[in-house]
């Protein structure tokens, strides 16, 4: 999935710093998790992870694969593959009533909808499929490990056939030729790292609470909220048909906005995530054009870090190919590491 600020490609930057500068850590709080990569990562480096978004279709995809130490028993179902049945289902075996199809009625257009978020065929499978998982799930066919394991399926898959360009602030104004392709869903691949790993759905000051070797916090770094360039994601994973408004069918996040994407708050939020963190290490990601400037977070790095643990590690932006060209030059990402005092 493309996510703002994601770290696909810093992985390897981020288990260096870890392992130069750590060696006896076996639990790490992932406390942004986002689209789940460096969770995902650090549970296949062997440590037990507590993974936390505020974001529900965040949490979503990570209690269905970070979460899970094998795959979900759908023995309740008798389908045999119940990927293979969703990536099957037709509107007539859904038996779904066209009014309640959300996605469809306000993402595709229609008589009463010019969004272009989806072909129509595409928004309809969305629907049934996440109906589907829902009736499962209440009518108690699945559990909640099954329930989230095919959410994160599908939420997977949205990107593949949606109308974007990376983002869902906006949708495109001609159809994109990823939009022609069918939605198939993907098993998620489940493996064990023989932890008892766990999912948080909080604000970042709660997860704070959870004690863990490490702290790795990639909090946003400007004034681009995630939930409203994600909430097709987000609607899509609670599917709580919301009030919605203006042109790209916005929900309300009114009570979802991060203090890190305010010039006026980002350094509190600093101090407090720094402060308030029980693990002995953190490791932050940033870079040096974020809200807040190179040398006021090494400050309240230093503030807190024992003795002279604190190192910044500076290394050039790499980005993923992008049909819109941006002006990345002189833009380093950054790693702060830190042993709290």
């Amino acid at each position: 999935m493309r996510y703002i600020g994601g770290k696909s490609l810093m992985l390897e930057r981020i288990n260096d710093v870890i392992d130069e500068n750590i060696g006896d850590i076996s639990s790490v709080t992932d406390i942004f998790s986002g689209s789940a990569v460096v969770s995902d990562n650090f549970k296949r480096k062997g440590f037990r992870v507590i993974s936390n978004d505020f974001l529900y279709f965040s949490y979503a995809i990570t209690r269905g694969t970070v979460g899970l130490n094998r795959r979900p028993s759908f023995g309740k179902l008798k389908i045999g593959d119940p990927i293979k049945y969703l990536n099957e289902l037709t509107w007539e075996k859904a038996d779904v009533n066209i009014d309640d199809c959300f996605i469809y009625q306000n993402y595709s257009p229609n008589e009463n909808c010019a969004r272009m978020y989806f072909q129509k065929e595409n928004a309809i499978k969305i629907d049934i499929i996440r109906q589907t998982i829902q009736k499962w799930y209440d009518d108690g066919l699945i559990n909640e490990s099954g329930y989230f394991y095919l959410l994160a399926a599908l939420i997977n898959a949205v990107p593949f056939v949606a109308n974007i360009t990376g983002v869902y602030a906006a949708y495109l104004k001609y159809w994109d030729v990823r939009t022609h392709n069918k939605l198939e869903l993907a098993k998620p691949i489940i493996y064990s790292n023989g932890k008892r790993n766990a999912c948080l759905n909080c604000d970042y000051t709660e997860a704070l609470n959870k004690k863990t070797d490490l702290l790795y916090a990639d909090p946003p770094y400007n004034s681009r909220e995630y939930l409203p360039n994600y909430h097709i994601l987000e609607t899509i994973a609670r599917y709580d048909y919301p009030e919605i408004y203006g042109v790209t069918g916005m929900r309300n996040y009114d009570n979802q906005k991060s203090e890190f994407c305010k010039k006026s708050t980002v350094k509190s939020a600093f101090e407090r995530l720094v402060k308030g963190s029980k693990s002995k290490y953190i490791l932050i990601s940033y870079n040096n054009e974020g809200l807040l400037d190179t040398e006021e977070l090494s400050e309240i790095c230093r503030k807190y870090a024992a003795g002279n643990s604190f190192q910044l590690y500076e290394y050039e932006y790499r980005r993923y190919k992008n049909k819109i060209p941006n002006n990345t030059r002189g833009l380093k990402e950054q790693l702060y590491f830190l042993r709290r005092r």
